[in-house]
């Protein structure tokens, strides 16, 4: 190699090593139902961004955790938390997209979406009253399918789970029975089934358990090739998880109404919505001690709220935010979180 050429290299390897020390690590734990957009996300954002995520996919039980003792500079969670612990823990959170819970089933011979479902059997199912696939009222709503004659085996999720806290909050609205016995919780005593860690662990399990029923995060059902049923929704219809359904359910959403963006929109009114349908959260330090590293998280999401960001949620089945959402998020931003002196840590605006 010429001289040249050897300077030319030794230039462009100090480039690379400059370029790579310069990227800035950002560190986040929690919910799984994220996951996969959040790791689409990091790995889209670094370049252009200078940041560099490291995520941990631990159930947001685990990221509430974690951001309230301070060892991670986020956490995350589908459970939202109310006004009164955000104050105790002195957090702040933001929405980031809005996922959906599906039900998935390995059902031998019942393709994807030929099964159908109401929310009442599918709680009768986790108090352990609905045993076997055969059962009358599953044959009766299913009449153009053979049912088997199979053990139903309910799988749940065995970690504190933001999942669990919105399919379970479901089942606690069209069940009163499942609401007095079971209730909503990031973790809840269930009735029947096996658990299962993470949503990959629940997808895990179905996929590999003849007779099988589990409740996962859409991306999940989409990426383990699983097999997902119809569900009644409030109006009475049969509906089957698609982008329609879900942005049918994301349209009744009035975000502006909770000042800590914690609405809920399960079992949605609208003729085409789906019932399972949730946003997901940041919970962000309103005081932090390292100003910088907080103000890269916001940057990280700032950049995540944009076009490339919403393409790839887009993608991957999730719901981005309403504009106007996106805009009131950056705006409590540079309003709620700030420095150790008093000054906002968030200073890239928000219309």
């Amino acid at each position: 190699m010429s001289i040249r050429n050897m300077a030319l290299a030794a230039a462009a390897g100090l480039v690379l090593t400059i370029g790579t020390a310069a990227a800035q690590q950002i560190t986040g734990a929690g919910a799984t139902f994220p996951a996969p957009l959040y790791q689409k996300w990091g790995e889209a954002a670094e370049q252009p961004t200078g940041l560099k995520l490291n995520y941990q996919a631990i159930g947001s039980g685990g990221g509430i955790n974690q951001i309230t003792n301070r060892t991670v500079q986020f956490g995350a969670t589908d459970a939202n938390l109310t006004a009164e612990r955000l104050g105790q823990a002195n957090l702040f959170q933001f929405p980031t997209v809005l996922g959906s819970i599906v039900l998935v089933y390995n059902i031998p011979g019942v393709e994807s979406g030929k099964l159908r479902l109401t929310g009442e059997i599918v709680a009768d199912m986790y108090l352990g009253k609905i045993r076997r696939w055969n059962d009358p009222r599953l044959v009766e709503l299913n009449r153009e399918l053979t049912l088997p004659n199979l053990p139903i085996a309910p799988v749940y999720r065995a970690d504190g789970s933001g999942t669990t806290f919105q399919f379970a909050g479901y089942l606690s609205i069209v069940s009163d029975e499942f609401k007095t016995s079971v209730g909503q919780g990031t973790s809840v005593p269930w009735k029947a089934g096996t658990g299962g860690r993470g949503n990959a662990g629940v997808a895990g399990i179905v996929r590999q358990t003849r007779g099988s029923i589990g409740y996962v995060e859409h991306a999940y059902a989409k990426q383990n090739n699983l097999a997902m049923a119809q569900l009644r929704n409030k109006a009475g219809r049969f509906v089957y998880p698609t982008e329609d359904t879900f942005q049918s359910s994301a349209a009744a959403a009035d975000w502006l109404s909770d000042p800590t963006f914690g609405i809920t929109l399960l079992d949605q009114q609208g003729e085409n919505s789906w019932p399972i349908v949730a946003p997901t959260y940041i919970l962000l330090p309103r005081n932090p001690t390292d100003v910088a590293a907080s103000r890269n998280v916001m940057r990280f999401f700032d950049w995540a709220y944009g076009a490339e960001g919403d393409k790839l949620a887009d993608e991957l089945g999730y719901i981005p935010l309403p504009e106007n959402v996106k805009n009131v998020v950056r705006q409590a931003w540079a309003r709620e979180i700030k420095g150790p002196n008093g000054e906002a840590v968030w200073t890239g605006g928000g219309s």
